[in-house]
């Protein structure tokens, strides 16, 4: 399908959707006061969209380092513990932001493992966990909402939660998350006007088993914004948390042997602070790398060292692009129209967490937007409580803002929905804040393929070229001896060979991974044999 027909089809939708509003208006108000069945629609909405782009977009393939340390930690919690023994020829499986010692395990808290596990035990994949997290917090956008909103707006700001973090979004298309700290600013934020300290307490906790940083930012906001006056609410929320604490400090122990030491931090002590990358400029260049891919990744290294370098307040308006993922570009002017709101306390209070959470998170060197995830819900807040001011100036306005925000998501949708790969390809760098993980443009499918294939049990040595990003092909499972492939750094001929006699029966196999296509192939039995697969 061409951009030209998903644009009129766009401008279509955009009209009837004006002209249906005022005999609408009564349908719409009536259904949002029906909190059950909204919520039930804002949680099927996402996951449905997200299934019926399957055929152009099916499950993502882990492939970061932050996918693959994660679906071992799902991994690991689906078989019911919170840490695995080390592996007695552990260098072989060295990859990033999983420690090998004292223990085999991902550095990442548990609370994105639960939900990866949960769709693991339950349908057989880790990503079902990630869709069901997202329509939990999408549903629960909604009902934060209401505390806040009339219902019919924050029918429309659950909406809105679909089109901003739904089926476009890496939150739904990775294995990272953001959906589940998301989930918790909903618990947090919903539950704060509403005086429930048992919700709120929920809400800390999985952020604590989440993003314990950010927590911490979290309970901050709350103290700031007064929830502890209220002891009763205060003393619910301790309790309800703790539950939540006990896990974090049982985890801790089983992974790093210290109760306080957090996995993340003794990966920092292990292989140093990531405050920075490190490119080799004196290195060939690798035989398949063109000079034009290995400019743009010492570019990108470039950018990041330099962010990570910044003061602070240069590192803080430098981020400011990042926001832009919180919010879709019409919606720029209902921000705005939120500053008229700010007469009102409730709404006043509400930028503090926002407030702690940016300037928190500018302290640590590197930024996404799934850091601050917890404040999500409140972004869509200042957003309908916007749209709902300019409501009150002029309805039209506010339905115009309203469903050219729908018309920008519905043109993105349709084009990865009906165009054809070279159209997507083409309009991709135009594309705001969007990620979508669509066909295998780094050519794993053909190894897994021809590895899934082989018959019997696999040993792999990846051999990576000099200039080689965080996308990590040593991936693993809990139980790495009873996988039925196995994924190893090559270590040269004689060291290889120890972990052969480890594994005497297993068919052993050279990747590399950083040639165009990568290259798989039958172990060189002698040094300068390669054989090339038919």
């Amino acid at each position: 399908m061409r951009p030209d027909t998903v644009e009129l089809a766009a401008a279509a939708i955009l009209l009837a959707g004006f002209l249906a509003w005022l005999p609408g208006k009564r349908v719409v108000q009536s259904f949002a006061k029906k909190t059950v069945l909204s919520m039930v629609l804002l949680g099927v909405l996402p996951v449905g969209l997200r299934l019926a782009l399957w055929r152009s977009a099916p499950a993502p393939i882990p492939s970061t380092a932050d996918d693959t340390s994660f679906v071992l930690l799902a991994d690991t919690l689906a078989h019911f513990r919170l840490a695995n023994p080390p592996h007695p020829l552990a260098r072989f499986f060295e990859t990033n932001f999983v420690l090998q010692e004292p223990t085999y395990s991902s550095i990442f808290p548990v609370g994105q493992g639960i939900a990866l596990a949960i769709g693991k035990l339950l349908f057989r994949h880790p990503w079902a966990g990630v869709l069901l997290s997202e329509a939990i917090f999408c549903a629960l956008c909604y009902w934060m909402l209401r505390a806040w909103i009339s219902p019919g707006w924050a029918l429309v700001g659950g909406l809105l939660a679909v089109m901003e973090f739904g089926p476009l979004s890496y939150w739904m298309n990775s294995y990272w998350g953001g959906a589940v700290s998301g989930i918790a600013g909903c618990l947090v934020f919903g539950a704060w006007p509403r005086k429930n300290g048992w919700l709120i307490g929920l809400g800390l906790g999985l952020e604590l088993l989440t993003r314990p940083y950010e927590c911490v930012l979290l309970v901050a906001s709350l103290a700031l914004m007064g929830v502890w006056r209220n002891w009763r609410v205060a003393a619910r929320a301790i309790v309800t948390a703790l539950p939540a604490a006990a896990l974090t400090l049982a985890h801790n122990h089983a992974v790093t042997g210290s109760w306080t030491t957090l996995p993340y931090q003794l990966s920092q002590y292990q292989y140093g602070s990531p405050t920075t990358f490190t490119f080799d400029s004196n290195s060939p260049p690798h035989r398949d790398l063109s000079q034009e891919e290995q400019d743009n990744y010492e570019a990108q290294l470039l950018v990041h060292n330099r962010e990570a370098r910044m003061p602070f307040l240069r590192r803080l308006a430098n981020r400011a692009r990042y926001f832009r993922f919180f919010f879709l570009p019409p919606l720029y002017i209902a921000l705005a129209a939120f500053v008229f709101t700010l007469r009102d306390r409730r709404m006043l209070v509400l930028l503090i967490p926002v407030v702690v959470l940016v300037l928190g998170t500018n302290l640590y060197p590197y930024f996404y937007p799934h850091y601050i995830a917890a404040i999500a819900c409140v972004f869509v807040l200042m957003s309908v409580a916007g749209l709902e001011i300019l409501g009150q100036w002029s309805e039209s306005a506010a339905v115009v803002i309203f469903l050219l925000a729908a018309s920008h998501f519905i043109f993105w949708y349709g084009l990865h929905l009906a165009g054809d790969e070279d159209t997507v390809a083409a309009m991709t760098p135009y594309e705001t804040s969007y990620y979508l993980n669509r066909g295998d443009p780094e050519g794993r499918l053909p190894v897994l393929s021809r590895l899934r294939e082989a018959p019997g049990k696999q040993l792999v040595f990846v051999r990576f070229g000099p200039v080689h990003p965080l996308r990590e092909w040593i991936q693993n499972d809990a139980d790495i001896d009873q996988s039925r492939v196995v994924f190893a750094l090559d270590l040269g001929r004689s060291e290889n060979d120890t972990l052969r006699k480890y594994y005497p029966d297993r068919t052993a196999w050279l990747l590399e991974p950083d040639d165009r296509p990568p290259r798989l192939q039958p172990y060189p039995e002698k040094p300068g044999l390669h054989f090339e697969l038919p």
